[in-house]
């Protein structure tokens, strides 16, 4: 039929989505798109509005397939903070050791080439990493700390996210970094210890 697009369009952003997370946004180019896609540059402007347009939306696609997996985790331990923290990490380093995909994180990745992205993507990334935040603080809230300390934890959570995807790239081991998230958790445990109500403040 006339118009009907002839190939499958999440296949597409699947494929480009996993070219902007091996070469970053800089760097992947439109040929390289057109390659991977199986697509005529035309298609991808015509299906996607362009090269940032198409990154744009291939944000969102990783940020929703990861997304769903670190609220899954959470909130399997609703109540267990530290629990909740840790499975978190869990989904993390599971992405990180799997073959299937690029080393490494688009989101992390994009941000530390903000200075070359457009303004949308940029504030997009942004967006994306303070979803991550909210996230990771909606499942501290139990705990019963003040609003300022959740807001640390949460931060320092996805800070040592984001930290762990840049020293798998760099070729740290597996060991090495279930060593960076034990060491994580038991800061966010003894924060939270320390934080209780009624208890003193080291």
């Amino acid at each position: 039929m006339s118009g009907r697009k002839q190939f499958n369009v999440t296949d597409a952003l699947d494929r480009a989505m996993r070219v902007f997370w091996e070469c970053g946004y800089a760097d992947t180019s439109l040929n390289a798109l057109e390659s991977a896609t199986g697509l005529a540059r035309s298609s991808l402007y015509s299906t996607f509005g362009g090269k940032d347009a198409l990154f744009r939306q291939c944000l969102d696609r990783y940020a929703a397939t990861y997304g769903a997996r670190y609220e899954q985790a959470l909130t399997t331990y609703a109540g267990e903070p530290v629990r909740a923290v840790e499975a978190y990490f869990d989904v993390v380093l599971a992405r990180i050791a799997d073959p299937a995909v690029p080393k490494g994180c688009l989101i992390a990745q994009s941000a530390a080439q903000s200075a070359n992205l457009r303004e949308e993507g940029s504030k997009q990334v942004r967006a994306l990493l303070d979803t991550q935040r909210r996230r990771v603080r909606a499942a501290l809230a139990d705990s019963g700390a003040e609003p300022r300390i959740l807001d640390e934890l949460a931060g320092f959570v996805v800070a040592v996210q984001q930290s762990l995807a840049v020293l798998s790239c760099a070729g740290s081991s597996d060991a090495e970094l279930r060593v960076v998230v034990r060491l994580a958790c038991r800061t966010v445990a003894d924060t939270l210890t320390r934080t209780e109500p009624g208890r003193q403040s080291a």
